[in-house]
């Protein structure tokens, strides 16, 4: 199909034609093996007429597969540079749409019209973790999560209770959904290749607690002076008779506590 996914050699002739070089300041590692484009595509559940929200277009190579599963894409690129490599890799595609702005700046909930969306993409590393936390506590439009992070920000994600990597951003996400890892990615699918490992992220969407907010509050808070207990760090927001009927012990830290627990506390703190 004329939009099937671009290969290394394409990819990095179209970048030659149009005299660009990737930019390290812009997180600009293309993907360039169809391969696990394929894999991201069938991870993400897209057909025909779903509708996918992407950040960071690139050199199209994801946009493309997304467009040859049917999906409708709304993809985002903050380079304007690409835009000539975009017009030629996404020729004849009625069903994407590339807005040249900074995803990480606009307000893309209201951007996203009805529910039912997925976002796919693989997420620049300078951007990556703070957009898609922002995107699970504010853009309930998205039901599904399909990103390819740093192995290591994905791990963080995944992480449970008393994991070293375990922290705000494992509360963050699981207040909001289930996170899998769906595959692990080598740099060698990139170009140029990253300096790490990536991953696939799998996070799907449920009802968040209407005490989310709260909860990531706390979170911050705990995890703002991880080494102390609960009693310290959380000093003047939660005192231990709270954390006592919370069926917290105060002299645990932040880390050992799951996201459930933070909304144990949140709720005994709103009751009083």
């Amino acid at each position: 199909m004329a939009s099937e996914p671009l290969g290394r050699a394409a990819t990095a002739e179209l970048l030659s034609r149009h005299g660009i070089r990737p930019r390290k300041s812009l997180g600009q590692n293309f993907l360039v093996d169809p391969n696990v484009v394929r894999k991201i595509v069938a991870a993400a559940g897209v057909e025909v007429g779903t509708k996918v929200l992407e950040v960071g277009a690139g050199a199209g190579t994801l946009t493309r597969g997304l467009a040859a599963a049917g999906a409708r894409v709304l993809t985002f690129e903050v380079d304007e540079r690409l835009r000539p490599l975009l017009d030629a890799a996404l020729a004849g595609l009625d069903n994407v749409e590339v807005r040249f702005a900074d995803a990480a700046r606009a307000d893309l909930p209201a951007m996203l019209e009805g529910d039912g969306w997925v976002m796919v993409a693989n997420l620049p590393y300078n951007v990556g973790t703070p957009l898609l936390l922002g995107l699970l506590r504010r853009a309930s439009q998205i039901g599904r999560f399909v990103v390819m992070l740093q192995r290591e920000v994905a791990e963080r994600l995944a992480a449970a209770p008393g994991s070293k990597v375990y922290g705000l951003p494992s509360v963050v996400a699981q207040l909001h959904g289930s996170v899998d890892i769906a595959f692990r990615v080598a740099p060698s699918v990139f170009l140029p290749p990253p300096q790490v490992g990536s991953a696939v992220v799998v996070i799907r969407r449920h009802p968040a607690h209407p005490l989310a907010e709260e909860a990531v509050r706390l979170a911050a808070a705990a995890f703002g002076q991880r080494r102390k207990m609960l009693r310290r760090s959380l000093r003047g927001i939660v005192g231990e008779e709270e954390l006592g009927a919370a069926g917290i012990d105060p002299t645990r830290r932040a880390e050992e506590l799951a996201p459930s627990d933070y909304l144990a506390i949140a709720e005994v703190s709103r009751a009083r």
